[in-house]
């Protein structure tokens, strides 16, 4: 694995540990977001990996949004902010294309962009301690690597709106309520819980895990006849592979089945 500044990369049974390690609060910077781009496609490229978990360092933010000294530099710059806020929006749209898993360990504030990148994965684990939102108006912004976008999507247009325009952030039982988390795990526990739910899928056939991908997120942005019919692409995709005969066959046989990812 490469090294890099503001992220470190671990490898383990096939899960890959992204951590942006970058004090005091894992805030996005130019060269933060470099780093973690960089990393990314190294992981995407790399068989070895199954799913990738992403985690923050320290104890006070998964990411606490972007920089707020990058922003100060381009407020008077419009070309030049639109180019942050498009890097943004192209990254975490990368992870949410990814064709591998990805999951999000958040064991305290997630806001603004880390939110935002947070939605962008395809699952979330949340500690009892996190707290997440779009306090992106408290500074006279919007959100814009896909918080107005994604959160609309994930809770609805209406709660969305007043996490928004309110700029308050939410617990991590009330971010479980609104859809936002798929488990709260206590504090400190919230990376074990996430490697053991990546071992789980990364434990699948590769093959499975990326038509499951596609059929999902594809599939959303289909009428449901289409997406129908779409599943059904992926399904029989799979027909012939050396995975759904030993799947099957290790049901009738009554054991564990042994994927190959082929």
């Amino acid at each position: 694995m490469s090294e890099y500044t503001n992220v470190k990369i671990t490898l383990e049974d096939c899960v890959a540990v992204l951590t942006i390690d970058h004090p005091p609060a894992n805030a996005f910077n130019w060269a933060t977001l470099n780093d973690f781009d960089a990393a990314i496609d190294e992981l995407l490229a790399n068989d070895q990996v199954k799913v990738i978990v992403i985690t923050g360092a320290g104890q006070f933010a998964f990411v606490a949004g972007a920089d707020i000294h990058e922003i100060m530099a381009v407020k008077d710059k419009p070309d030049e902010a639109r180019a942050f806020i498009v890097k943004g929006q192209e990254l975490f749209s990368k992870i949410e294309a990814s064709p591998k898993p990805v999951i999000a360990a958040i064991d305290a504030v997630a806001l603004g962009g880390g939110l935002e990148l947070a939605m962008a994965c395809h699952m979330r684990i949340l500690s009892d301690r996190a707290r997440v939102g779009q306090p992106e108006s408290n500074l006279g912004i919007i959100p814009g690597w896909g918080g107005t976008q994604r959160l609309a999507r994930l809770v609805g247009p209406g709660k969305a709106l007043e996490m928004i325009l309110t700029g308050d952030v939410v617990d991590a039982p009330e971010a479980y309520r609104l859809g936002l988390a798929n488990k709260v795990a206590p504090a400190g526990q919230v990376l074990h819980e996430a490697m053991g739910l990546a071992k789980k899928i990364a434990g699948k056939s590769k093959l499975v895990n990326k038509a499951a991908l596609r059929a999902v997120f594809n599939g959303l942005k289909m009428s449901l006849a289409d997406g129908l019919r779409y599943e059904a692409d992926q399904f029989t995709g799979l027909a012939g592979s050396h995975d759904m005969t030993e799947g099957l066959t290790a049901f009738l046989e009554k054991r564990q089945p042994k994927f190959t990812d082929s």
